[in-house]
């Protein structure tokens, strides 16, 4: 891991126009996917992070060979060997999972170490098992690994036992190439879910319900290689645009799906943000007065959690009590405390729920992120503090977005990556 850190100089405007990567959370499930057929894959608009780096080192591990420019990541013809993925390779990434679902489609057994990565509360594996049960595999799991057979994968009914991204995704890729029709009920819907989806479709998957809670997947006996954009990171878009906000900047944040984001420009509005929204960009101006709102994360179509870190930084500028409930994951408002050192007063009621009152003069502080999104969470923070704040652990900020301080650079940010 390394240990390099970010030095922010806060209160500067920004301005000029900034463009949005691609979607980390669409391009770790395709990319596992690709194992899915035996003929060539080119993925575009993948983003160059370590998470993905990570993946390319599987890919290497099960025998496939790869091509990544930072952009375009090609994966050769040939199949993939079925041998056990090693703790090294998963303990790094949580998204490691994803393997399971493919490899048991393609050889009708895996081996997974217990998967590793971000450290935000308990992620059963729970809900990975009993999707892959529904279809026909037997688990035979000991402490420390994950081992799955089936004679055959069968299509068949059944509900997810929660909304779990990763555990549908793994459900969705070991139903394409099951025998006979799968409906999955209760599947998760976010955008990734559904970019996995149209590129399984481009490989001649034939799935219904693409974007709804209830998918209905036809098995087919093979898949074809293809290539395929990855979506716009929207986790990405709603970071750079809440830049934008809390600095008072003017910023055109270009590569945006607007109806990936529904309720987050919802929310944006109650809070008072200035902004309009194209076909595919969103125009950020001056905002007069931001008020107080309540915040509740959900399941998409509802407000995200990766966003609710980045927004809450936000609301530190608000005029008023903001109410905070993460409704995911327990440990999520970690990165409370993190912008306690920089003047906020967080009342934390419990680990899902805070109230935050505004507006704070936020200051310089020594501050570390505490997963992904609190990473992001902290330097939005920062950007509006006066004076300069230090965040350490900024693997985790690097590990999910793509350069974000350059990108901020570029728009007026004075960011410094200290080793």
């Amino acid at each position: 891991m390394h240990t390099h850190r970010f030095l922010v100089t806060g209160g500067r405007k920004l301005e000029g126009i900034v463009k949005v990567g691609g979607s980390k959370n669409a391009a770790l499930p395709i990319i596992a996917a690709s194992l899915l057929t035996d003929e060539e894959v080119v993925l575009t608009n993948v983003p160059d992070i370590a998470d993905i780096a990570i993946m390319e080192h599987i890919l290497h591990f099960l025998g496939k060979e790869t091509d990544f420019d930072g952009k375009t990541f090609t994966i050769r013809a040939g199949a993939p060997a079925n041998v056990e993925i090693k703790h090294e390779l998963v303990s790094k990434l949580r998204g490691s999972s994803l393997f399971l679902g493919p490899l048991l489609a393609r050889h009708n057994e895996v081996k997974l170490a217990f998967p590793g990565g971000c450290v935000i509360g308990k992620r059963p594996i729970d809900a990975h098992l009993h999707a892959l049960k529904s279809l026909g595999a037997e688990v035979l799991e000991s402490e420390d690994l994950l081992h799955l057979k089936a004679d055959k994968l069968v299509g068949s009914k059944f509900t997810m036992t929660e909304a779990s991204v990763t555990a549908t995704e793994n459900a969705i890729m070991a139903a394409v190439l099951a025998e006979g029709d799968t409906t999955i009920r209760l599947a998760a819907s976010e955008p990734h879910v559904q970019d996995l989806c149209y590129f399984l479709v481009a490989m001649g998957s034939k799935i219904d319900g693409i974007g709804t809670h209830t998918l209905r997947i036809k098995g087919v006996k093979r898949l074809h290689g293809t290539e395929y954009r990855i979506t716009s990171d929207y986790l990405e878009a709603g970071t750079l645009v809440l830049a934008a906000a809390i600095t008072g900047g003017s910023v055109d944040v270009l590569d945006v799906v607007p109806e990936h984001l529904d309720i987050f420009w919802q929310k944006l509005r109650e809070v008072g943000v200035n902004f309009e929204l194209g076909r595919d960009m969103v125009r950020v101006q001056p905002s007069k007065h931001l008020k107080a709102i309540r915040l509740q994360t959900a399941i998409f179509p509802s407000f995200p959690t990766d966003l609710q870190a980045p927004l809450t930084a936000l609301l530190t500028q608000a005029h008023g009590k903001s109410f905070v409930f993460e409704t995911l994951f327990d440990g999520r408002l970690q990165y409370l405390y993190e912008l306690e050192k920089m003047g906020l007063k967080p009342k934390i009621l419990n680990p899902y729920q805070a109230e935050i009152e505004g507006p704070t003069q936020l200051k310089g502080a020594a501050v570390a992120s505490c997963d992904i999104r609190a990473g992001a969470g902290v330097l939005i923070a920062a950007l509006a503090a006066e004076g300069e704040t230090e965040i350490s652990n900024i693997y985790y900020i690097d590990r999910g977005y793509e350069r974000l301080d350059e990108k901020l650079n570029s728009i007026g940010a004075k960011i410094k990556r200290l080793k």
